[in-house]
């Protein structure tokens, strides 16, 4: 039976950073910022907040930054971030245009917060691709919490039989499993002919 919708995960998913140690592995060497020291006082610290839309990414950061690499603005920050970590899956994308042609409307179901949702939507364009997208910081609620997929069935209307999803992580589709959503673990290499029976069975 095929679903009403495939929701599909970003980062690891629709987005493929080529360097396992991701975005931020060459951030000391190219803008001066102590990789570690941003994983610490920021990630570790302001992160929670940001991503589920309790606080503002540049109100959180912008302290941070003052304190170990105050030549460094939020700006330039994020653009780095931004755009460092913008590796769209080409193939992927045209396996899912075949999926959205042939009448299953595609969805995004991610953990965001608000600045990189709006520059993955808009500057990216994802917003040609897909109907719509669900968000940590829009739902205040992120993977896998069973809140999330409940809100996000909320959002569209649609029961948890008439949805498909696939994920990098297997925590997150195994909690969709759960939820009573058709879900699939997506891999390096994998295509979505090979999983087709997971998300349509």
């Amino acid at each position: 039976m095929k679903p009403a919708v495939l929701m599909v995960d970003v980062d690891g998913v629709v987005i493929r950073h080529p360097d396992p140690s991701g975005w931020s592995a060459r951030i000391e060497e190219e803008l001066g910022v102590p990789r570690l020291a941003l994983q610490a006082r920021f990630f570790k610290t302001c992160w929670d907040d940001v991503v589920h839309g309790r606080a503002a990414l540049r109100d959180r950061l912008a302290p941070v930054l003052a304190e170990i690499a105050p030549h460094v603005s939020c700006d330039q920050l994020i653009s780095y971030w931004f755009e460092g970590d913008a590796h769209l899956d080409a193939a992927l994308l045209t396996q899912l245009a075949e999926v959205r042609g042939a009448g299953v409307s595609l969805h995004l179901a991610t953990v965001q917060e608000h600045e990189r949702a709006s520059y993955l939507w808009n500057r990216l364009r994802l917003r040609d691709l897909f109907d719509d997208m669900h968000y940590a910081a829009q739902l205040g609620v992120s993977k896998p919490s069973q809140d999330f997929y409940a809100a996000v069935e909320q959002r569209v209307a649609l029961p948890a039989s008439a949805i498909a999803f696939i994920d990098d992580t297997e925590r997150n589709v195994e909690a969709a499993r759960a939820r009573g959503w058709r879900a699939a673990l997506w891999t390096p290499g994998a295509t979505l002919s090979s999983l087709i029976s997971e998300l349509t069975g």
